[in-house]
Parts: structure tokens; sequence; C-alpha cells
């Protein structure tokens, strides 16, 4: 797996492959700069349309805490495997491929903490509903309690509309809906991004990883994103659970007021980040670090386990 060269990765940052039965998932591991690691591994996972760059900006700083931590793609994001059919997309299906994951990044039954971005999140929550991961904490960041809705749900319509008109009733040639995906890039994405001043080198990335990621992927996640029950009383059910609904005061995808209502619900400890929007690993790195290992090592201590070391596949 390679690096786009547009992306430079800081020292203890390294691209990696995690295999485990499900198949075989891209990752960018950090590690901390000296001795063993001290705490438990960090699991994180991506937003729609998203990948494991979005964290690259916080990543060294998690790790400098004491612990390695993984950011992935996703099933079908970028530079991980897609699945084989539109039915390898379905949330239990893409639980079950975290849970592999968890379970190869963790060296014994001591668990990681996991965390998701907006999609990432509802992944990440149907990961800890399902039971088959050792998860010692769950943190949802950015990510509501339901369906996608607002002028984000608009835009989402309107794209699947045009990648996904028949709703695979004519089948999905891969071919065609790359095509689709680059006159959307060509269109509207690629112009956007350069109208908000975004860099060339970054542009670049952007360009590649759109056309990189899966479209049947990107179709089944973009579904789910706007049919998501609200799970947020199952997950308050779940015993013992140490959950963290963080957030940026600015979020323009799930509310700020629908996410702090969703962390009541939870009983979940909740912090708004100053400054940031919907990604705050991007926009506020440091404060989101800090706020993350504060959880973390919270989250250790309260549940008595000697902390140790963690390992990659």
């Amino acid at each position: 797996m390679s690096t786009p060269r547009s992306l430079k990765l800081p020292g203890r940052i390294r691209p990696t492959s995690i295999h485990t039965a499900r198949g075989t998932f891209a990752a960018l591991e950090a590690q901390p700069g000296r001795g063993v690691c001290e705490r438990r591994p960090a699991l994180l996972l991506p937003g729609y349309t998203g990948s494991k760059e979005d964290f690259l900006p916080a990543l060294q700083s998690l790790a400098a805490a004491g612990r390695t931590v993984f950011a992935i793609d996703m099933r079908g994001q970028y530079e991980s495997q897609a699945a084989a059919g539109r039915s390898g997309y379905a949330a239990d299906e893409l639980a079950a491929d975290i849970a592999a994951v968890a379970g190869q990044v963790a060296d014994d039954e001591s668990g990681v903490h996991l965390l998701g971005h907006s999609l990432g999140g509802l992944v990440a929550r149907q990961t800890m509903l399902a039971g088959q991961a050792s998860l010692l904490s769950l943190t949802l960041l950015g990510s509501g309690p339901a369906r996608l809705v607002g002028h984000r749900a608009v835009i989402l319509r309107e794209v699947l509309a045009q990648l996904d008109p028949g709703n695979g009733a004519g089948g999905d040639d891969t071919d065609e809906l790359r095509r689709k995906v680059s006159q959307l890039w060509d269109e509207h994405l690629g112009p956007e991004a350069r109208a908000s001043g975004t860099p060339r080198h970054i542009i670049a990335f952007l360009h590649k990883r759109a056309l990189s990621n899966c479209p049947i992927g990107l179709i089944m996640m973009g579904r789910y994103l706007l049919e998501c029950p609200d799970l947020t009383r199952e997950l308050a059910a779940v015993q013992g659970a140490k959950i963290l609904v963080m957030y940026g005061e600015n979020d323009d995808a799930w509310p700020p007021d629908v996410q702090d209502r969703m962390a009541r619900r939870l009983n979940a400890q909740r912090v708004c980040i100053p400054g940031a929007a919907h990604s705050p690993a991007v926009e506020a790195p440091e404060t989101t670090a800090g706020t993350l290992t504060t959880f973390w090592n919270a989250a250790e201590r309260s549940a008595g386990r000697r902390p140790s070391g963690s390992r990659a596949s």
C-alpha cells in the first residue's frame, strides 16, 4: 500500500495493512516516539467519502500520550478492499469488519478504544451493539443518533440520484459508476475545492481518493446515512459502556444540540470543541487529541485493567 506523495507522513506514522479473516484493511499506524506502549491501542474510523488520512493532524499527538493508534479505511474506502456486492456494505457487515480489525490490533483480551467520525460513528455504534469486539470505550465524533437530515441530506440525495437512479435495478456496472463519480468530481467537487482555496496538493489527493472509493460502497453507505434508525436507546442499554460524544460547535451535519441530547440520553460524557465544525480532528487537532487522551486514560483506570502493549498485523 502506498501513501500519496502529496501527503507527507510525520516520522512516527507509517502506512500499514491489517490482515483479518474478513479481508485486508489499509491503515495508518502511529507509535509513541520512544519506549513501550503504556496504554491500550485506539482504532479510528473515518466518515462518508473519507479515509484514514482525515486523522493525520491528530495522530502524532494521540500516539505521543503512550499508545498505538490506528486509523483505517473501512471496506471500500480509498485503499481498502471493496465488498463483493451491495450486501457487504450493510451496517452489520461493516461492524463485523471492525470487530475483526479490533481483534488484530489488540494483543490480548483487554480491548481497544474505538472512535468513529460521522458515518464511522454509526458503524462504531453498531460494532458495540453487536458485542463481537472487546471495546474499552466508544467515541462518537461529529456523529448523530440517526439518519442525516438538513442540507447535507439534500445534497446526498442528489448525488445518489445521479449515481444510482434505479437503486441497483439495472445492475452494478462498476466502470460506469466510476465514470459517474469522475463526472461528479469534474463538475462539482473539484471546482468547489478550488474555489475554497484548498491547496493544490490536497486537491490532488482528494481527486485520487474520490476515484479510488468503491462506487457501490458510496451508494450503500450513502443510503445508510439517509435511512439509519435511532439506536440511542439500545446503545444506552449496553452495560458498562464508556461513551464520549464529541462535536464541533459549528457542526453542520448533525447540529450540536442534537448531539448534545443524544449524549444526555446515553448518559455519556460530552465535549464541544470550540472553533471546530464537522471535522474536529482536522480543524482543532490538539484540542481533539487532548480530549481523547484524557477520556481514554480515564476509561482504562475505570476498567481496572493493567495497560499493556499492542501490535500491528
